[in-house]
């Protein structure tokens, strides 16, 4: 069932995603070479206590960090360790906040160092992908109407959509309906209606579209291990317009490609 939210709760999950974004500009600050991915959780996490929000993810059906991070070949949910960032990495950092009851989710890939110039499209392309998607999110058209967007855009680019991972709904809950993919056709799915807060997430690979989950039980990387991108914002569907809830501006400032 769709849980369709208030303009205060609306407004709390802003208030939320106000933290996440800034948290994701303090990581920012320290994506480079040599840095442990551990480090960057760390970081994030002390922020967001410091804020009196709780991270989402920590914790969530057993998931031990703050952050996902995914590095390289991984498409989502990859442990935060002692991995030390190296020159032409990639690195897909996914955070939530829990705040005043309600959760906000984004994501960002950024390279690290010098990266190679298809991997640099590929992340560029991901990217706009996002905001495609988010174009077509708006009242009175279908979940369908997004993932027709992202999923036509990066193709027609030669790049492949993960189909067993998709967006969704959130609110007092970190996963609600209804879910989100990044493929699909015009004109199907739910109807996109007001109240509706939905997290859109393209999921893109270089290579093959298709992806296998590591022994842990969590981290999902590409069968190909060839490079994948991952960009996501939470929004909030209005009869009259669509509000981006989450936002990159305070990692843009802090970090540019």
């Amino acid at each position: 069932m769709i849980h369709y939210k208030t303009s205060e709760e609306v407004q709390k999950i802003k208030e939320s995603a106000d933290i996440l974004a800034k948290a994701h500009g303090e990581v920012a600050k320290h994506v480079k070479v040599g840095v442990k991915t551990s480090y960057l959780d760390k970081i994030a996490e002390e922020f967001i206590r410091d804020h009196k929000a709780v991270p989402s993810f920590k914790g969530y059906g057993g998931f031990p960090a703050s952050l996902c991070i995914s590095v390289n070949e991984v498409v989502v949910h990859g442990f935060p360790s002692e991995y030390e960032l190296k020159d032409g990495d990639i690195i897909s950092i996914d955070c939530g906040v829990f705040h005043q009851g309600f959760h906000s989710d984004s994501a960002y890939t950024y390279p690290v160092g010098e990266v190679s110039s298809p991997v640099l499209d590929l992340l560029r392309a991901t990217k706009d992908s996002l905001y495609l998607g988010i174009e077509k999110a708006v009242f009175g058209n279908r979940i369908g109407d997004i993932g027709n967007a992202i999923q036509k855009f990066v193709e027609a680019k030669g790049y492949t959509v993960v189909r067993e991972l998709v967006g969704h709904g959130l609110g007092k809950n970190l996963h609600e309906a209804p879910e989100v993919p990044n493929y699909g056709k015009k004109g199907s799915g739910p109807l996109l209606k007001d109240g509706m807060v939905i997290a859109i997430e393209p999921m893109v690979n270089l290579g093959t579209r298709n992806i296998v989950q590591e022994r842990d039980g969590w981290t999902i990387r590409t069968a190909d291990r060839k490079p994948s991108a991952h960009y996501e914002h939470t929004v909030a569907i209005f009869e009259d317009r669509t509000e981006i809830l989450t936002s990159h501006k305070y990692i843009e400032e802090n970090y540019k490609f």
